[in-house]
């Protein structure tokens, strides 16, 4: 039982394995060895019988829960139909959310929407720089013609 067995267990295979848990009064060691299950497996299915009552598979309840939901993406279209050239973590802090600039930038992606790409910065001091190799023994970056 090393190896992860990605199965779903039958709704079936589910019920007697509770049916010979709770008549036989067997541990639940000894309900896993006899049906060739984890233990964690017969854990499981005790906690969400408690928990929730039902015991069927809930896979599409699993894995990682959105943190950018539908309602926040009518939010960042309305924000960003109102002041474009909000950046992402601009819009991230005006809406409050708690995903990553990178969890932004895909939603907007997937939404067709753009956005400023970065805050504007003060203007260059050293002057624009020729395009180019520089010439006749210049320094790289130089911004005399030679």
């Amino acid at each position: 039982m090393g190896m992860r067995n990605r199965k779903t267990t039958s709704l079936d295979l589910r019920e007697r394995i509770l049916a010979v848990y709770d008549e036989d009064k067997s541990t639940r060691e000894e309900v896993a060895r006899r049906f060739r299950i984890s233990l964690g497996m017969v854990k499981k299915l005790l906690q969400q019988r408690r928990h929730t009552g039902d015991i069927a598979p809930r896979h599409h309840l699993a894995g990682r829960k959105p943190l950018i939901l539908v309602s926040h993406q009518r939010q960042m279209r309305a924000l960003l139909g109102q002041k474009p050239d909000l950046t992402l973590q601009e819009l991230r802090a005006a809406m409050a959310l708690k995903c990553s600039v990178q969890a932004m930038h895909v939603v907007l992606v997937k939404m067709g929407l753009s956005y400023k790409k970065r805050r504007s910065g003060p203007a260059n001091r050293t002057g624009p720089t020729l395009r180019g190799h520089a010439k006749g023994g210049a320094k790289a970056g130089s911004t005399r013609r030679g």
